[in-house]
């Protein structure tokens, strides 16, 4: 069996310092040193999970292959290691401590009273635990901030687990910050200083510090910082601004964060690492032989977060192609009523593309946006929302059907897009209601689909049976498919019962796909999601014709 040994990664001073990007760079860096890892994310806030928070909020949905709605982190992870995410390796507080009173409603506890210590905290210990043996390493992030409160069940289950395995098999890693201060010309190390005497405060002494800084950081502030704080100085790393995040797991390599790591567990160290692929990523993000600008037509883009994979996936697009990726983002509600708007909005980007949402705001805007990039010929990529909201325009403005809606919207005029009420998962069959709660009920998932021969879209994949991630609650009807098709569309993937339309696109256009399903939430940047490179291949050709 393997022995893993548990890295735990803490934040302090502030919050957005980087842990899930930090985490995931050390992944990658312990990747390339040979070893296996998994990486898995402990988030303090109440709800059972994010599904049903809103992305002004905490940003995206990442979704896994076996159905789990978790924090974007683990897209940071998967991005970086390329080791799929499972349910098992996000929780929240909520989930906690909702396991925990189902069982002791089922009497498991045997008539004992439940208290945070030891109920809460052993059942965090057996999340973590139940990766014991998975990997070489399992890094495990814990969310918020040291001394916010609802961390405190979070620290103490850390603290009694890396007791439990011993120090041989256990590192605390904290993440911090040096804030300049303009007025003194000086990075402050005193924020540092709390924060690891806080983390201490709770029993648990950092053996690696993770300082984050917008510049330098000079040799006598990092001796201050490892004297004050106990601390090995050549374990505590700077972690300077990159960039780009494609950059961080060779910034890190350089300060010794991997070198450092092996040596506390007193693991081989020596010889080169093999970071060429990150070099060459690096490389094409800096140095790019061309440019294309990409509209992006949302509902919450006063948030970058809560499209973070579609952005970073329209980056790996461009690293593909050798090409910078301008997003532009534009809020699709500015359209609804103001036709003329979407002109001097939308004119000039290369290629157009509308993302998943939820609700009526918004909607006649993407409607709008699908129809400018139909009429003008310019590339269009549909995702989820988009290809509804694609479908809708053909309908209204190609096949007659002038009322034609989606019941998330409206009880009135034709729904060619409705409630999903039931479909296989797997040899299960799923049935779901509009009375149904909102969390967890969505399609939610890796599900197949089959290609049609000879399809824009089978050539892109260059296959005809693919998988795909989804997250919807609403589909196409598949009955109004033959008026559809006449309208220009064609149904180039459906479900492999033939029942739910997957992928539509059109012919008489040099790139217009719409797909139900989260393309993003599977491209990497040594892997990009073939529909993105191929989108930003057409985007590319698109500008070079203005």
């Amino acid at each position: 069996m393997t022995t893993t040994r548990f890295i735990f990664i803490t934040g302090g001073v502030v919050s957005s310092l980087g842990k899930g990007l930090g985490s995931a760079a050390l992944g990658a860096l312990l990747q390339a040193r040979g070893y296996s890892v998994r990486l898995c994310k402990l988030d303090p806030y109440l709800n059972v999970d994010p599904g049903t928070m809103s992305p002004f909020q905490h940003g995206e949905v990442f979704v896994t292959d076996d159905g789990a709605e978790t924090d974007l982190d683990l897209g940071h992870y998967e991005r970086f290691t390329g080791v799929p995410a499972t349910q098992s390796d996000n929780v929240t507080t909520g989930r906690i401590y909702l396991n925990v009173l189902n069982k002791e409603r089922k009497g498991d506890y045997l008539g004992a009273t439940i208290q945070v210590i030891p109920h809460i905290t052993n059942e965090i210990k057996d999340f973590i635990r139940e990766k014991d043996g998975t990997a070489d390493f399992v890094m495990c992030e814990i969310g918020g901030t040291v001394g916010d409160i609802e961390s405190l069940p979070f620290l103490e289950a850390i603290r009694q687990f890396g007791n439990e395995v011993g120090s041989a098999r256990s590192l605390f890693l904290h993440v911090t910050l040096l804030p300049y201060i303009p007025a003194a010309g000086e990075l402050k190390t005193k924020p540092t200083q709390h924060s690891v005497k806080e983390l201490m405060s709770a029993g648990i002494r950092p053996k690696v510090l993770l300082c984050r800084a917008d510049r330098d950081i000079e040799e006598d502030e990092l001796h201050k910082i490892a004297l004050f704080c106990n601390i090995d100085e050549k374990k505590v790393i700077p972690a300077l601004d990159a960039k780009s995040i494609y950059d961080v797991p060779v910034r890190y390599h350089k300060e010794g964060l991997d070198t450092e790591v092996l040596d506390y567990f007193e693991l081989p160290n020596e010889g080169d690492v093999d970071l060429s692929t990150w070099e060459n990523i690096s490389k094409r993000i800096h140095d790019p032989e061309d440019e294309v600008t990409i509209g992006v037509v949302g509902k919450y883009t006063n948030l970058a977060d809560s499209y973070k994979s579609l952005n970073e996936a329209l980056t790996h697009g461009g690293i593909a192609n050798n090409v910078k990726v301008h997003i532009k983002f534009i809020e699709a509600s500015i359209f609804d009523g103001h036709a003329n708007d979407i002109v001097q909005e939308l004119d000039g980007v290369d290629g157009i593309l509308v993302p998943g949402g939820f609700g009526e705001r918004g909607s006649e805007g993407k409607i709008k946006a699908a129809q400018f990039a139909r009429e003008r010929k310019i590339p269009y990529f549909g995702i989820c929302f988009g290809l509804q909201m694609a479908i809708l325009e053909a309908a209204r403005n190609l096949a007659n059907i002038d009322d034609a809606n989606s019941t998330e919207f409206s009880e009135g005029g034709t729904h060619l897009v409705g409630l999903m009420t039931e479909w296989v998962k797997g040899n299960a069959r799923q049935e779901r209601t509009s009375d149904d709660d909102l969390g967890g009920t969505m399609r939610l998932g890796a599900f197949p689909a089959k290609l049609a021969e000879g399809s824009k879209v089978a050539e892109i994949y260059g296959c005809t049976e693919i998988s795909e991630r989804h997250r919807h609650r609403y589909e196409v009807n598949i009955n109004y498919k033959d008026q559809l098709e006449e309208a220009g569309f064609f149904f180039s993937g459906l479900s492999p019962d033939g029942k739910l339309p997957e992928i539509c696109e059109r012919r008489d256009h040099p790139w217009f796909i719409g797909v139900q399903y989260h393309p993003e939430l599977k491209s990497k940047p040594f892997d990009p999601h073939p529909l993105f490179t191929s989108f930003i291949k057409a985007a590319l050709d698109q500008s070079r014709l203005v």
